[in-house]
């Protein structure tokens, strides 16, 4: 299999998932999650550092490197334990997901998908009954984008995490606008109401990690965990590709 790997790179060198440039010309082949993915995009990546909220993860402007909970989670904390993101949804990484999300690049989530299992594998810690979920599309919405992308990056989140993936037992019920350009408040009341629960049992006692790709005032996060709580799961834990900063 390694030189069959190495005959079809000859023959097809592998390019940049993103700005399609050679990897074997930019040096940038076998870098482990990585590996699909040019130097120049790489160093155009803005990580999701310190200091932020340690429980919505939104990032703050603030030379301070200690994190600390934000306005919103003092007010009123999110029903979901915590939620991370690698990236700052922004520059290449942004373009990166509306390709994959809106450009009908569904290959994508083979270069995605790996580095946020990596990034996974390094925030949570080892769950003996950690469940995987995607945030589900509406029936109506998956016919018309042909593919949950939240679902392909979190096969590859729950494979590294050796975790069970379930994409039947959360529904979305109530098919919603898109969240692109509502406001805060209208976000939220867009997806009150919008997921369910049908069966309890594969949920109840279970923490849950639920993977999407971006998070932006987080209500589509916080009314998943509102459904399954309810539903009796034990704690809920979300991650996403990428966090909005603008909020």
């Amino acid at each position: 299999m390694g030189f069959l790997s190495k005959l079809i790179d000859i023959i097809y060198p592998p390019r940049c998932a993103i700005c399609r440039k050679f990897l074997r010309e930019d040096g940038s082949k076998g870098s482990t999650e990585y590996e699909s993915f040019c130097r120049e995009c790489i160093s155009e990546f803005k990580p999701c550092a310190s200091p932020l909220c340690p429980v919505c993860g939104r990032p703050f402007i603030s030379d301070a490197r200690e994190d600390h909970l934000c306005e919103d989670c003092l007010r009123k904390r999110p029903l979901f334990k915590a939620a991370a993101s690698p990236f700052i949804y922004d520059g290449v990484i942004m373009n990166a997901i509306h390709q994959f999300k809106y450009g009908q690049k569904s290959f994508l989530a083979k270069s995605l998908g790996p580095v946020l299992a990596g990034f996974a594998r390094r925030w949570i810690s080892e769950q003996k009954d950690l469940l995987t979920m995607p945030v589900p599309l509406h029936p109506k919405r998956l016919r018309e984008r042909g593919f949950n992308q939240s679902l392909l990056l979190a096969g590859h989140v729950a494979q590294r995490l050796n975790s069970r993936l379930d994409y039947l037992t959360l529904k979305r019920v109530r098919y919603t606008l898109s969240q692109t350009g509502l406001g805060r408040e209208e976000r939220r009341k867009n997806v009150r109401g919008a997921f369910q629960v049908e069966d309890s049992d594969p949920v109840r006692g279970r923490v849950i990690l639920l993977i999407d790709d971006v998070t932006t005032t987080g209500n589509t996060l916080n009314e998943c965990a509102r459904v399954l709580m309810k539903a009796g799961s034990r704690e809920v834990m979300c991650l996403t590709l990428a966090r909005a900063v603008n909020w």
